[in-house]
Formats: structure tokens, C-alpha cells, sequence
């Protein structure tokens, strides 16, 4: 009964101001923690109110919990039985607001816990009405369960519901999220002949369809035809989709247009909608077109949010121009505007990126005094910034620390591999197989890279039963290996001159399924011409252009010395023609083997003059390129 009392107090005086306790509270952000600690306590007595001290009071606080959300999921399905159990139970709209309040539970909304509930609500007799079928079709999409979503428009006539363009539209962003544009432009066109007619919400979801497809031009279309055709016209909503569109297809002219003239139309730019443009100009490099859009958002009285500050600072940091960022951070500051994990993790990208390791451990200080909980991204970021700059024992001490000190933090794969990386270059082949160990040991499972990293160290050194050995050991673990693993074990048996083995290697990988790349092929090339098998090698050559992989420069140089070594300078000569075609240039090795033929006695006259003629080319190109620059 007291219990009752303090909540009939406290919902008259939620509505005596503003409607909500809880919206006074949010007003008044600045009032001492015992505010905030007896606000708790009163929420706490609504989420644990017993339904049958006072079902009216219990149901009035329930509407108030669902207005105001949940961050645990526990209060709800509590709340969903205390519900369930009251006599007269009560309106499906009560359960409605719970499960539409559970669904927008973050980070992770329990869509599947709600479909659960529902279900037990139907087998107690509580018939669903369009508003719980649309929940429900809803939750089923985000699980990726687009059959089960259908099956709900079918329940939906047959409950007497007429089709409506709210679970039209749920299933066409069901369909849209799972990258069926076409079966959601089937659906569309069904619904049309029905009578149901596209909303906002609808020419939205097929905007969105159309622009994750790449097809911006068919986007534009359907815009215009909307303009033109329909009462809906275009809002923010709808030309944020639009603008983010063009500006992910690199189109940032056909952004900045549109965004003209939505702003012709008398249509104010979000925040969003400059967050998109800045994202898209600094993505392409135009730093001084994206500092003009700031300075617009600031005249135009649209504030800047953390986002946009952390786009410049993350683009400039990602070019090393930390000055320029730290620019964009002062004005943060003094616009008001706090800085997060986010921002500092730029400002570490861009001083590991420099080099300059001690302005990054500056920086951590400063997140530590400013109460910023370092992330993997951190760890990660600083770790890679020791093994650029040569400093892979205090990576390594940063590792262990981590370990002794038992953070938040857990070093993940990529933590890993990348000090394996450092180690391996730094040729401390072994303390990288006694790192590889010690990452599983606790749990990290190595991934293709990992291994990779380790062939190409253990092949370097020569030690092929023990490169045979882990990959063996790659296979037992479940981890494929890929055409780089392979092109690092043709590479490393070429170099412990075990070439018979690197071309069984070869031979077996379209059995594999692995499609040989350009190293794949140049490797070969070299093997091939290693042991005097020009012919192969001509063939290989061949067949890789076959496979639609064309040569690289290396490739030509390759193929090339080859035919040098053997004397065959016509065929030198002519893959020297394609491979100037092409725009590559001839290394300076083969060019020197070229000049010592032209003296070499044992040439024939006829391959000199071949030789003379290529040079007296060469240089008259040399002229003509000089004379036109």
C-alpha cells in the first residue's frame, strides 16, 4: 500500500510540470547526485511495482517506463508477465508500447525475446492487432527471417486487417537490408495494384535501395518523379539519403548541386546532412572545401556535432597533418563540443603515422586525465605505431603490461600479428613463434594473415620442414590458406632451391580453387626461366594474360632477363615492344645486359644490329618525349 501511495505521488507530480518527472530531470542537469540517486529510486519503484497493489497505477507507470525506454531487458519481460497475469487483462495497446519500447533497446534490441513474448500472448488468447503484426514482421526482418516476415502479411488479411503501407514498408526495408532491391521493387509494384499508395516512408526505403545498389542515376530518377508526380515532396530524411548516396559513388558535385537546391527550397540542412558532405570532400582529399563547410554550418547557425569535429581531425591524422587537425580540435573546444574516444584515437593514427611516438604517449595521458577509457583501437593503434618506428620491445611491453595489469582491454588478433610482424622483419624468428604460441595459449586464434606472416620468416630462413610443418598445422585449425600463403610457399621452396617442388605447388591450386594472381605468375616466370624452360615460362606468360591477369612490370623484366640469359634477343626484344606499350620502363639490370651485348663477342651480328636499332629507338623516343615536355 505504501508502495502505491509513493507512486500515485510521484506520477501527480511527473504530471504537475512539463508532464514527466523524468523530463524535469533531464532539464535540470546540473542539480547534486542525490537528485539523480532518488530519481533512481523512484524509477526502480516503477519498474518493481507489484500490478496488484494498484492495476491502474501499475499501468499508468508502465506507459511512463515504455515513453521513457529501457536499457535492461530483464524490466520489461518482467513487466510483459506482471501484464499478462492482471484480470481484466489488459489492451493489446499496452503490449504494443512494451514490445515497441523493447525494440529499441540498445546497442543489441532482444527482437527475438520479443517475438517469444508475443507468441506466449497469442497462445493466452490475446488476439494481435496491425499495430503487433507490424512489430512483429519488423523484428523478423532485422533477424534476417524475411520468409516469416511474408507469412505475416497473409495473417494480416486474414484477420480481417487490409494491407497497409506500414508493414509494406517494413517489408521492403526487410528486403532492401538483405540486398534484395529487386524483389522489393516486385513488391512495390504488387502493392500499387492493390491501391496502396507509396508514402514518404516508402519512396525513402526504394531511395535507399537504389543508392546502396550504386545506381545513383536511377535514384535521381525516382526523386524527380516524385517531385513531380506525387503530394509527397522531398524532406531532409529524404535528401540526406540522396546526398549520402552520391557522395559514397564519389559524386560529390551531384551532392553539392542537390544540396543547393534543397536549400533553395527553403529546406534547412541538418547537422547530418553536413556531416555527410564533409565525410564525402574529405574522403576525396578536398580538405579546404571541407573547412568551408564547417565555417558554413557555423555561420548558418548549425552547430557542428562530435561527428563532424572527428571527420576532419580522423581525414587530416590519416594524411599526418596533425597541425591541421589540432586546429579543427581548438575550435571544438571552444565551440563546446567534448572530445571522445573517437577523436583521440585519430590524434594517436596521426602521430604513429609520424612517428612520433612520444607526442602519442602525451596523448594518452591526456585521456587518462580527462576520464577517456582507452579502447582496442587504442592498443591496436599504439602498438602498430612501436613496430613502425623500430621500437617492437616496447610493444612487446606494452603487451605484457596489459596482461599483468588485467585491463578492460584484451589484445585481439590483429594485436598480435602485428608484433609477429614487427618481429619478423626485425629477423627474431624465434620470439615470434614464441608469441605466435602464447596467443593461443590464451584463447586468440591466429588467422590467415598470422600465418602467413610466420611462413614467409620460416621460409626466409630456410626452414622448410617447419613452413611444411605449420601449414599443416594452419589446416588442422580450420584457417583456408589463400593465394598469398601460396605464393609465399612457391617463392620461399624457389629460394631453398627446391623449384620442382614450387611448381607441383603451382599446379595444384586451381584444384584448390584459388585463382593465381600477378606474383603467383612472375614467381612461376622466374622459376621457369631459372631453369632454362623458356618454353614454359612462355607458356605461363600466356596463359595468365588467358586468365585475365595482366603482367606487371616485374613480370616483363622477368620473362625478359630469361630470354637475355639465353640469348634469344629477338624474343627480349619483342616482349621489350609490349612492355614499353604498355607504359613500363626496362629495369636497369636488363638494360645493362643489353649495352654488355652489343660488345659481347660471342653476339651475332645479326642480334646486334636487333640491338643497335632498339637503342637508336629508344632514343629517339627519349628526344621526341623531351621536345613535347
Amino acid at each position: 500500500m505504501v508502495r502505491s501511495i509513493l507512486l500515485g505521488n510521484l506520477l501527480r507530480l511527473s504530471h504537475f510540470h512539463s508532464s514527466s518527472l523524468f523530463r524535469f530531470h533531464s532539464l535540470f542537469v546540473h542539480l547534486s547526485p542525490r537528485f539523480y540517486r532518488a530519481i533512481d529510486d523512484l524509477r526502480e519503484l516503477i519498474e518493481c511495482n507489484n500490478a496488484t497493489d494498484d492495476p491502474r497505477l501499475f499501468l499508468e507507470s508502465v506507459r511512463e517506463q515504455c515513453r521513457l525506454g529501457f536499457t535492461r531487458i530483464d524490466v520489461p519481460v518482467s513487466i510483459f508477465h506482471q501484464l499478462n497475469s492482471l484480470r481484466p487483462r489488459p489492451s493489446i495497446i499496452t503490449f504494443n508500447q512494451l514490445f515497441t519500447a523493447m525494440s529499441k533497446i540498445k546497442p543489441h534490441p532482444p527482437f527475438s525475446t520479443i517475438i517469444t513474448l508475443y507468441n506466449q500472448l497469442e497462445l493466452s488468447g490475446r488476439r494481435p492487432d496491425m499495430h503487433s503484426i507490424g512489430i512483429l514482421a519488423k523484428c523478423y526482418c532485422f533477424l534476417g527471417r524475411l520468409d516469416f516476415a511474408f507469412s505475416l502479411l497473409g495473417k494480416h488479411v486474414k484477420l480481417g486487417y487490409p494491407p497497409n503501407a506500414v508493414i509494406v514498408n517494413t517489408l521492403l526495408n526487410g528486403l532492401i537490408d538483405s540486398d534484395k532491391l529487386d524483389q522489393a521493387v516486385q513488391l512495390l509494384h504488387k502493392t500499387v495494384k492493390l491501391g496502396i499508395q507509396p508514402n514518404l516512408v516508402t519512396h525513402g526505403s526504394m531511395l535507399k535501395g537504389l543508392c546502396q545498389s550504386g545506381d545513383s542515376a536511377a535514384a535521381l530518377r525516382l526523386l524527380r518523379n516524385m517531385e513531380s508526380t506525387t503530394s509527397f515532396k522531398p524532406d531532409i530524411f529524404i535528401y540526406n539519403i540522396m546526398i549520402n548516396g552520391l557522395c559514397k559513388d564519389k559524386l560529390l558535385p551531384q551532392a553539392l548541386s542537390l544540396f543547393k537546391e534543397m536549400v533553395a527550397k527553403n529546406i534547412l540542412p541538418h547537422v547530418i546532412t553536413y556531416n555527410i558532405l564533409i565525410r564525402g570532400l574529405c574522403s576525396l582529399g578536398l580538405w579546404d572545401d571541407a573547412k568551408g563547410l564547417l565555417n558554413e554550418m557555423l555561420d548558418s547557425n548549425t552547430p557542428p556535432n562530435t561527428e563532424t569535429y572527428n571527420t576532419l581531425v580522423a581525414m587530416y591524422c590519416k594524411e599526418g597533418n596533425v597541425d591541421e587537425a589540432n586546429i579543427i580540435f581548438e575550435l571544438m573546444n571552444k565551440r563546446g563540443v567534448h572530445a571522445d574516444i573517437i577523436t583521440y584515437n585519430a590524434f594517436l593514427d596521426g602521430y604513429c603515422l609520424r612517428g612520433e611516438m612520444e607526442e602519442a604517449e602525451k596523448l594518452l595521458d591526456m585521456m587518462a586525465k580527462n576520464s577517456i577509457m582507452p579502447d582496442d583501437v587504442t592498443l591496436n593503434t599504439l602498438i602498430s605505431g612501436y613496430c613502425k618506428s623500430n621500437k617492437v620491445d616496447k610493444a612487446l611491453e606494452m603487451l605484457q603490461d596489459m596482461h599483468l595489469k588485467g585491463t578492460h582491454i584484451t589484445p585481439d588478433v590483429f594485436t598480435y600479428s602485428t608484433i609477429i610482424d614487427a618481429l619478423c622483419k626485425d629477423d627474431r624468428l624465434q620470439l615470434a613463434l614464441q608469441l605466435f604460441k602464447e596467443m593461443q595459449d590464451r584463447g586468440v586464434a591466429p588467422n590467415v594473415v598470422t600465418y602467413n606472416l610466420l611462413l614467409d620468416c620460416l621460409l626466409r630462413n630456410a626452414q622448410v620442414d617447419a613452413a611444411i610443418s605449420l601449414r599443416k598445422d594452419m589446416e588442422n585449425n580450420g584457417v583456408a590458406p589463400d593465394i598469398i600463403t601460396y605464393n609465399t610457399i612457391i617463392n620461399g621452396l624457389c629460394e631453398a632451391g627446391q623449384p620442382v617442388e614450387a611448381v607441383a605447388v603451382f599446379s595444384c591450386l586451381v584444384a584448390k580453387g584459388l585463382r593465381p594472381n600477378v606474383t603467383t605468375y612472375t614467381t612461376m616466370i622466374k622459376v621457369l626461366c631459372t631453369q632454362g624452360k623458356l618454353g614454359d615460362a612462355t607458356i605461363i606468360f600466356k596463359e595468365m594474360a588467358d586468365n585475365g591477369c595482366s603482367p606487371n612490370e616485374y613480370t616483363y623484366n622477368t620473362i625478359i632477363k630469361g630470354f637475355l640469359d639465353a640469348h634469344d634477343f629477338a624474343k627480349a626484344l619483342d616482349h621489350l615492344h609490349n612492355m614499353r606499350s604498355q607504359g613500363f620502363v626496362v629495369d636497369s639490370r636488363n638494360r645493362s645486359l643489353f649495352l654488355g651485348s652489343l660488345t659481347n663477342p660471342s653476339v651475332s651480328d645479326t642480334d646486334k644490329a636487333l640491338l643497335q636499332k632498339y637503342f637508336l629507338e629508344s632514343n629517339g623516343e627519349e628526344k621526341r618525349m623531351k621536345k613535347e615536355t
